[in-house]
C-alpha cells in the first residue's frame, strides 16, 4: 500500500519502472496512485463521452477537463495529493452528469440499449473522498494490476495514454491563449476509450498510435496558430542571459498568458521579469518583448533549478510542469508559487482566472519588492526566434546555401533535457558535428548546446532555436518546405533527427513525427521503459527508429544519411 508503479518518464528506475515509495521524479506513492485513479475516471468520462457524442450529447466543460486533468499527471507538474483529490471529485461529478445526459438522450431516442450503468470506471463511486478511501481503490486499478494482460497490448495502451498527456498539455495551452478545436478534445476521449477495449489487439492499437500522432500534430498546429495570432510571429532576438539592477520575478514553465498578465501587472513598478527554462522563447514574441521590463533569461534547464532559484533571490512563478521537489532547507521555499495545473504541497497557488478576467499576481509582486536583486550566473546573449515564419521567410537563402555546399546537413536536436550524465552525449554531438551543419532545436534539450558559441553559416546561427517543445511543429514545417523546394520526400532531405526525451510532451512530438512518416529518428538517452520488446521491434521495422549509440558512430552515420 505504500508503493507505486510508474514508468512514464525517461529517468524511471533502472529503466524498468519506479515500484517504490517515491519516484525518481520525487512524487510520492500517494500522488502516483491518485494520478492512476484520476486516469481511470477519465476513462469513465470517455465511456459516456464517446457514446453521448454519437447522440448529440456533449459538454464543453467536461471535454476541456479531460485535457486539463491529463495535463496534471505529466511528470513534474503536480506533486500535491490534495489537488488530485479535488480533481478526482470533479471527475466523478462531471462523469455522472455526462452519464445522465447520455442516458436521458438515449431514452428520448427510444433506444433499447441505453448502456446501463456502464463499466466500473464509468460508474464507480467512493464512499467518501478521504485519501485513504481513494488510495484503496487506486491500488486495484494500477498499470500492472491485470497481470494477464498481453504485455504488447499494455505497452501500446500506455504509449497512447502518454501521447495523450502531451497532447493535452499543448491543447490546454492553446485554449488558454484563445484557440479552439473540439475535434482534438473529442479524440482524447476516443483514444482513452480505446485503451479499455479488450477487443482491440496490437494491430488496432498501432493504428490508434498513428492517429494519436496525427492529432498530436494538430494540437501543436493549434497552439502555434493561437500563440502567433495573439503575440505575433517570433522574430530573431538576442536574449540577455545576465542580470540588470533591481528586484526581479522569475517565470518558469510554458504558459505565455501567465507571463503576459504578470508583465501587465508589473509594468511601471520597477520590478524586472526574467524567464527560465522553457519560457526562454517568449522573449522572441513581439507581443511580449514589447514590455521593456522583460529583461532576459536567467539560468538554464529545469533540473538545475535548485541552484538557480537559490541565487535568483526573488520570487519564482511556476506556470506549468518542470517543477522539482522543494526540500525544507531550500532557500527559495518561501518565495516559490505555482499556478495552473502545477502544484506542490505547502506552496502558495495562484488561483485560475475567472472567465474574462485575469490572475491576481499581487502577492508575488508585493514579495518581489522586499527581496534582493538576482545574483549574476553568466553574461552575454544567446540567439532565439528561429521558428518556421522566420526561417521560411529566408528559405531561398537557406536553399542556396545547401546547393552551394555551405550547409551540408541539418540535424534536428529537439526534445527534453534531464539530470542523467549520459545526456552529455547531446553536448558532445553538437560539438562534434562538422562546422557546415545546422542544428534545428526546440524544447529544453537546447540547454545542452545553445550557449556553446558554435558560430554561424552565412549569417545564420548554427543553432536555430525554434522555441518550446511544442514548437517542434515549426521544425516539421521547415522540413516540409525544404522537401517541396528540393522536390523530394521528407526522408530524402539532408536532414537527421537526434531527439532527447524525458516526459510525455516529448512522447507526442515523437508520435507526431512518426505519423508524418519521418524515419531514422535517433531517440535517447534510453528507449522508453513502457515499450515492450515486440513494440520496439515494430517501431524499428516500420520507422527505422534507433537508439542512440556513441557520439562518433552517430555523427558519422548522420552525416552519411544513415
Amino acid at each position: 500500500m505504500n508503493e507505486m508503479f510508474c514508468y512514464q518518464c525517461q529517468e524511471t528506475m533502472r529503466n524498468r519502472g519506479c515500484n517504490t515509495p517515491k519516484g525518481i521524479c520525487g512524487k510520492t506513492a500517494d500522488v502516483a496512485n491518485l494520478q492512476d485513479l484520476l486516469i481511470y475516471l477519465l476513462k469513465g468520462i470517455s465511456f459516456w463521452g464517446t457514446r453521448g457524442r454519437g447522440m448529440g450529447v456533449q459538454d464543453d466543460e467536461t471535454d476541456l477537463f479531460v485535457a486539463q486533468a491529463l495535463f496534471a499527471t505529466i511528470t513534474n507538474a503536480n506533486f500535491d495529493a490534495e489537488r488530485f483529490v479535488e480533481l478526482i471529485k470533479k471527475a466523478v461529478e462531471l462523469r455522472d452528469n455526462l452519464r445522465t445526459l447520455a442516458q436521458n438522450r438515449c431514452n428520448e431516442l427510444h433506444n433499447s440499449n441505453c448502456f446501463g450503468s456502464g463499466t466500473d470506471w464509468a460508474g464507480w463511486h467512493p464512499d467518501n473522498y478521504e485519501i485513504e478511501t481513494l488510495l484503496a481503490k487506486a491500488h486495484t486499478i494500477g498499470i500492472m494490476d491485470d497481470l494477464t494482460l498481453d504485455e504488447d497490448v499494455r505497452s501500446l495502451r500506455e504509449l497512447i495514454i502518454y501521447g495523450l498527456k502531451g497532447m493535452a498539455a499543448y491543447t490546454d495551452h492553446a485554449y488558454l491563449v484563445g484557440g479552439r478545436d473540439a475535434s482534438i478534445l473529442a479524440f482524447m476521449q476516443e483514444a482513452l476509450e480505446a485503451t479499455t477495449n479488450n477487443k482491440l489487439g496490437v494491430d488496432e492499437l498501432l493504428a490508434m498510435v498513428q492517429k494519436t500522432g496525427e492529432f498530436g500534430v494538430k494540437s501543436m498546429a493549434l497552439l502555434d496558430q493561437s500563440n502567433t495570432s495573439r503575440y505575433g510571429n517570433p522574430e530573431p532576438t538576442q536574449v540577455n542571459i545576465g542580470v540588470v539592477p533591481g528586484p526581479g520575478i522569475l517565470v518558469s514553465g510554458h504558459d505565455l498568458v501567465d507571463l503576459e498578465e504578470l508583465l501587465q501587472q508589473t509594468e511601471g513598478t520597477g520590478i524586472n521579469i526574467y524567464t527560465h527554462g522553457e519560457m526562454l522563447p517568449t522573449n522572441a514574441y513581439p507581443g511580449l518583448k514589447k514590455y521593456k521590463h522583460l529583461v532576459g533569461n536567467y539560468g538554464g534547464s529545469w533540473w538545475m533549478q535548485d541552484k538557480e532559484f537559490a541565487s535568483f533571490n526573488g520570487p519564482i512563478l511556476m506556470t506549468t510542469n518542470c517543477i522539482v521537489p522543494i526540500r525544507e532547507n531550500y532557500s527559495y521555499k518561501n518565495r516559490i508559487f505555482t499556478t495552473g495545473m502545477t502544484g506542490y504541497p505547502d506552496v502558495p497557488h495562484i488561483a485560475d482566472r475567472v472567465s474574462g478576467g485575469h490572475k491576481d499576481f499581487s502577492e508575488i509582486i508585493a514579495l518581489a519588492k522586499t527581496l534582493p536583486e538576482p545574483e549574476e550566473l553568466e553574461s552575454g546573449t544567446i540567439p532565439i526566434g528561429f521558428a518556421h515564419h522566420t526561417v521560411l521567410s529566408v528559405a531561398d537563402q537557406v536553399i542556396d546555401a545547401v546547393k552551394a555546399g555551405a550547409i551540408s546537413r541539418f540535424v534536428v536536436m529537439a526534445g527534453c533535457d534531464g539530470r542523467q550524465k549520459t545526456r552529455q552525449y547531446y553536448t558532445d554531438v553538437a560539438e562534434t558535428l562538422p562546422e557546415d551543419t545546422i542544428i534545428l532545436t526546440a524544447g529544453c534539450a537546447k540547454y545542452r548546446y545553445n550557449k556553446l558559441g558554435l558560430g554561424e553559416i552565412g549569417g545564420f546561427p548554427r543553432v536555430l532555436d525554434a522555441g518550446q517543445c511544442n514548437d517542434s511543429y515549426s521544425l516539421v514545417l521547415i522540413a516540409m518546405a525544404l522537401a517541396e523546394a528540393f522536390e523530394c520526400g521528407i526522408n530524402d532531405l539532408p536532414l537527421s533527427y537526434d531527439i532527447a526525451w524525458y516526459e510525455q510532451k516529448a512522447v507526442i512530438v515523437l508520435l507526431g513525427l512518426l505519423s508524418l512518416g519521418v524515419k531514422k529518428i535517433r531517440l535517447g538517452p534510453t528507449l522508453p521503459a513502457f515499450l515492450s520488446p515486440n513494440v520496439v521491434k515494430v517501431l524499428v521495422e516500420a520507422y527505422d527508429l534507433k537508439p542512440i549509440d556513441t557520439v562518433e558512430t552517430d555523427v558519422a552515420s548522420m552525416m552519411s544519411g544513415a
